[in-house]
């Protein structure tokens, strides 16, 4: 029952909550905000997970649905995936 439950709440992303500009190839802005993610326009909805210095990000809908993408928390302002690396634009 608590499972059920869960899976109806808020869904928040933890360390990764903010905004977000991504290094690499495509320099994109990403917004993680409760229950969804934010990036080129598109909000989609998303269910985050924290597992230690990571946080897991499954997609709920939309092109990537069923796919999960994990960060590492390497610090406050810096996420890693192994696709990407996340420089936090609001600083806290």
């Amino acid at each position: 029952a608590l499972s059920t439950l869960t899976g109806c709440g808020k869904s928040s992303p933890g360390q990764l909550a903010g905004n977000w500009k991504a290094d690499g190839i495509l320099p994109l802005t990403v917004t993680y905000r409760d229950n969804e993610e934010e990036s080129m326009g598109l909000i989609t909805k998303v269910k985050y997970e924290s597992v230690g210095s990571d946080v897991l990000v499954t997609y709920q809908d939309g092109l990537m649905k069923g796919t999960t993408m994990r960060y590492t928390m390497v610090s406050p302002l810096i996420a890693r995936s192994p696709l990407i690396t996340l420089r936090r634009l609001d600083k806290k």
